[in-house]
């Protein structure tokens, strides 16, 4: 129904794959935010030329896709090792070679960004590290931006979703580069969010549920990649079913 889609504001926020599929269709641009971890890995990806292909849950198919483009896979982060060293955990691509291609499955923004790409509009990914550039590449693709936090699943891969802190917060470090009369309630509420918490990103984080998760298996690296703010000024875009670095 049109009051669920925030129609009378251009900027936009939501949740989840609900909020892909139904903002998605009337917007210029779709933003995915999934900070802990999916887009803060695409970008890492994407900032050494490498091509990041977001995939759902993993099954027999995910071989073939890997073959297809010459791929490499990322691994569960508890199933890393010397031979399969990449995951969506941030550190384990921060010494990734130049160029590589990544197939990333993920139940949060590698699943939300595949339901995005058929949707025929521009789709970028957005996360702490990347705000402000992503802010700025929304604005050359037109006026009608959505950004959609993925958030968590209580319970696995098709588990409920779980509103998570981290991707409030990213959301609304992108949507705070916007005018604000130009924001949803929706969007501001996620702006005054991050504004709440700017100067103490990395202890919000590390607090918040996913971070408290992540540093108990050991991933305290993770959170911390994770909640630098504007240190990128590469944008993953997606085409073709894969995210590439924007070019400037």
């Amino acid at each position: 129904m049109p009051y669920y889609d925030q129609s009378p504001a251009s900027i936009r926020f939501e949740w989840g794959l609900e909020g892909v599929r139904k903002l998605g269709p009337g917007c210029d641009v779709l933003v995915i935010v999934d900070v802990l971890s999916f887009t803060t890995s695409v970008g890492l990806v994407v900032e050494k030329g490498g091509v990041g292909l977001p995939y759902g849950e993993r099954d027999d198919n995910l071989d073939q896709l890997a073959n297809e483009h010459d791929a490499l896979i990322a691994s569960s982060r508890k199933d890393t090792s010397p031979d399969v060293p990449y995951s969506l955990s941030p550190a384990s691509l921060l010494d990734m070679p130049e160029g590589t291609h990544l197939v990333m499955p993920s139940a949060n923004g590698s699943a939300l960004s595949k339901e995005a790409a058929n949707l025929g509009v521009t789709v970028l990914a957005g996360s702490l590290r990347n705000a402000a550039a992503v802010a700025t590449a929304c604005k050359r693709f037109g006026e009608r931006i959505t950004v959609v936090a993925a958030g968590e699943r209580w319970e696995g891969y098709h588990g409920q979703l779980r509103p998570a802190l981290e991707d409030l917060i990213g959301a609304g470090a992108i949507l705070s580069h916007f005018e604000r009369d130009n924001l949803s309630s929706e969007a501001r509420a996620a702006v005054d969010s991050f504004k709440s918490v700017r100067y103490n990103l990395l202890e919000v984080l590390q607090d918040c549920s996913s971070g408290r998760e992540l540093i108990e298996i050991g991933y305290d690296r993770d959170v911390e990649i994770a909640a630098h703010l504007n240190v990128s000024k590469s944008v993953p875009i997606l085409g073709n079913g894969m995210y590439v670095s924007l070019a400037e």
